[in-house]
């Protein structure tokens, strides 16, 4: 199975912008044991900006566009390194791919990163894909990795995209603030009334909410992707979504 997982600041942070240490470790055995059984792995991680703010020792996440990029600079060296030395622990080679929204709009520019990740999984490499946010601005730039992780998935016709959250998946109502909200398991049909469902911004440190995971799920299942939301805290669940059985929410592809 060809499986997109998107991994987002919230599961490899803490709330101070340092690694998840634990968190980052079981992620990564648990995906280098699933590639070892057969499937092909591509990881959309987040993360740089996070880990740049906990590197350089700032307060929180910069607002201006220069501190960000240089934060994103500082923190995607960080990243790729613990990547590398992880994955290496299971003899596994990682790629790194940094995209902005001109590569994705970009016919040539497009193909060349389809045809890379195909050569790349044909390598047995495991490709880590992010946002280059070291140099996208707001007229360039996909914006959040959800968006992100659903165009990957689409381009490389992959037949699942993960998304590891901080929230099990989508429920009828925001569970932080209505304790009868119910989560619902699968969705066939993304019509009006679940498209309601998406919420604001996420975490402080991360881009992402609910709103673009919905958006992403509507592009993932108009092009014959299964799309999941599930919490990030235990990457074994990985292991449950492989075997099929319910974790979270899914996303079902129109066929």
């Amino acid at each position: 199975m060809k499986i997109v997982v998107k991994v987002g600041t919230s599961t490899l942070a803490h709330a101070t912008g340092c690694l998840n240490i634990r968190a980052v470790e079981e992620l990564c055995k648990v995906l280098s044991d699933l590639k070892n059984a057969g499937n092909e792995i591509i990881l959309v991680s987040s993360g740089a900006i996070g880990m740049g703010v906990g590197k350089l020792s700032l307060n929180g996440r910069p607002h201006d566009m220069p501190t960000k990029q240089a934060a994103a600079a500082v923190g995607q060296c960080e990243l790729m390194y613990v990547y590398d030395k992880l994955f290496s622990e299971y003899n596994h080679t990682v790629a790194q791919i940094l995209l902005t929204g001109s590569d994705v709009q970009n016919e040539e520019r497009h193909r060349n990163f389809e045809n890379t990740v195909k050569r790349l999984l044909e390598l047995n490499a495991l490709p880590i894909i992010n946002e280059n946010d070291t140099v996208a601005t707001e007229e360039i730039a996909v914006g959040d990795n959800d968006t992100l992780a659903a165009i990957v998935a689409v381009s490389v016709k992959a037949e699942l995209l993960v998304l590891l959250s901080d929230i099990d998946g989508l429920y009828t109502a925001d569970p932080h603030k209505d304790k009868d909200a119910v989560l619902i398991e699968k969705v066939t049909d993304l019509n009006d009334d679940i498209m309601s469902l998406g919420g604001g911004k996420g975490s402080e440190l991360g881009t992402g909410g609910m709103r673009t995971k919905l958006n992403a799920a509507k592009l993932c299942t108009q092009n014959g992707c299964d799309m999941i939301i599930t919490n990030g805290s235990d990457a074994k669940r990985l292991y449950d979504i492989v075997d099929g059985k319910s974790v979270g929410t899914r996303f079902v592809a129109k066929k």
